[in-house]
């Protein structure tokens, strides 16, 4: 989330909404356990506040997979690691992105 604050598209969208980024990464790393490791220890609802976001277009999602595995080929210890967080992260941002944009 380092690369996302100071991303020229990305970063105003995070900067504009968080205001206490220690909080945030601790909800983030809570989120993140429990998508891949089951662990319960996320009980938000991304869904509504992802689309209380006014200034996200469909592009931020891509724009944010790619620093994300950007992210991932830094500090994962293995490409296994790498493919099972890609993977969680693709369908999140698919879900998010169903949600907030499709419309029949």
């Amino acid at each position: 989330y380092k690369r996302i604050r100071v991303h020229p598209s990305l970063g105003p969208i995070f900067n504009g909404k968080v205001e206490d980024w220690d909080a945030h990464l601790y909800k983030l790393k809570h989120f993140w356990a429990s998508v891949t490791l089951s662990s319960g220890t996320y009980s938000g609802r991304p869904m509504p506040v992802h689309m209380a976001l006014k200034n996200v277009e469909p592009f931020h999602f891509a724009q944010w997979l790619e620093l994300f595995e950007n992210t991932l080929k830094d500090i994962a210890p293995t490409s296994e690691a790498k493919d099972y967080f890609m993977e969680r992260a693709n369908r999140i941002a698919q879900s998010l992105s169903l949600g907030m944009f499709y419309r029949p």
